[in-house]
């Protein structure tokens, strides 16, 4: 009833989470599509502290940008071999004839700034490791809480540390790491949880507590 207050008993659903056939409890976005539920329920959120998995990381969210993480993810084995499995010194070394052969690949997203952006950012992460590497660079940004949402709507798509992060690696010569970028990235890397507290997957990366 319209202006009805009265709060819900302990025991109703959390209308934030999809109950699967298997029991488990999952965002709406991860509930129903099989490579959405694998990622969901296997990698999102749970760390990676390497030079290269981060590489790929930052690469594959600066091509999400304006698009459907289902997109990118349905094209990741095509971007694995258009982009040399994402190793930094491969990539790094690309020239022109590099940059047409992906803007021709139909796999990919053929989109010439965000290709030029990965190979600046091999760059980049190269010299970084004359400053310790990408992966503790990235990792130092790790703030003193995460956020513990229980609604969609309480899922920040920014923070403080995502500004700082973003600024930082700008510093350092990346591209196409904006604020709102970098948060997706720390929370697909385990650097926050933003898992909805109803989900089976909250608190499950061993960084921060359910």
């Amino acid at each position: 009833m319209t202006g009805d207050t009265t709060p819900a008993p302990d025991h109703a659903p959390d209308p934030a989470v999809v109950v699967g056939d298997d029991g488990l409890a999952r965002p709406a976005w991860a509930a129903t599509d099989p490579l959405l539920r694998e990622y969901y329920d296997t990698e999102w959120g749970m760390p990676v502290r390497d030079e290269h998995g981060l590489y790929e990381r930052i690469t594959l969210e600066a091509f999400q940008a304006g698009l459907s993480w289902a997109t990118i993810l349905r094209k990741r084995p095509a971007f694995r071999a258009a982009f040399d499995g994402f190793a930094p010194d491969r990539v790094a070394g690309y020239g022109d004839a590099d940059i047409e052969r992906l803007l021709a690949d139909a796999g990919i997203v053929r989109n010439r700034a965000k290709i030029l952006a990965a190979v600046t950012n091999a760059r980049a992460t190269i010299r970084l490791r004359e400053h310790g590497g990408l992966a503790d660079f990235v990792w130092g940004f790790k703030p003193q809480q995460t956020p513990e949402p229980r609604t969609f709507a309480e899922i920040p798509t920014t923070s403080t540390e995502s500004w700082a992060l973003a600024k930082a690696l700008r510093a350092q010569g990346f591209a196409f790491v904006g604020p709102t970028t970098m948060h997706a990235l720390m929370e697909a890397v385990g650097i926050v949880d933003t898992h909805l507290l109803g989900s089976h997957r909250r608190g499950t990366s061993g960084i921060w507590p359910a």
